[in-house]
């Protein structure tokens, strides 16, 4: 069996006032998330647990990020994080930041490669 990629989707997210890069991640992740609904797990004769989520999340602060919070959003499958620096920081004009990160979500299965 080879792990093998069946999808992926990608998302922003903000933190507007607060400077969460958290909620900035949740958001992103949440944006990814909701643009579609995989009915892709039935399709290839898997059941949702079977679903490998590998999540890569971008802020410009990753050690900020609270990964319990981000595994918390995934409605099923074995998800993996990795964090990283990327993102924006966006300096207000009156002071404080607006914080934007960006998260790619890669949903794949464990099965054999087609011939």
């Amino acid at each position: 069996m080879a792990k093998k990629r069946v999808c992926v989707e990608f998302g922003m997210g903000t933190s507007l006032r607060r400077e969460d890069y958290t909620e900035a991640a949740i958001r992103a992740l949440k944006d990814a998330l909701w643009h579609n609904s995989l009915n892709i797990a039935p399709a290839f004769g898997f059941d949702q647990s079977a679903m490998l989520v590998d999540v890569e999340i971008a802020v410009q602060k990753p050690d900020a990020v609270d990964l319990d919070r981000l595994s918390a959003i995934l409605p099923y499958g074995q998800p993996s994080f990795v964090v990283k620096k990327g993102g924006l920081d966006i300096p207000k004009p009156h002071g404080g930041t607006t914080l934007m990160a960006n998260a790619a979500v890669i949903v794949s299965f464990d099965m054999e490669p087609a011939t």
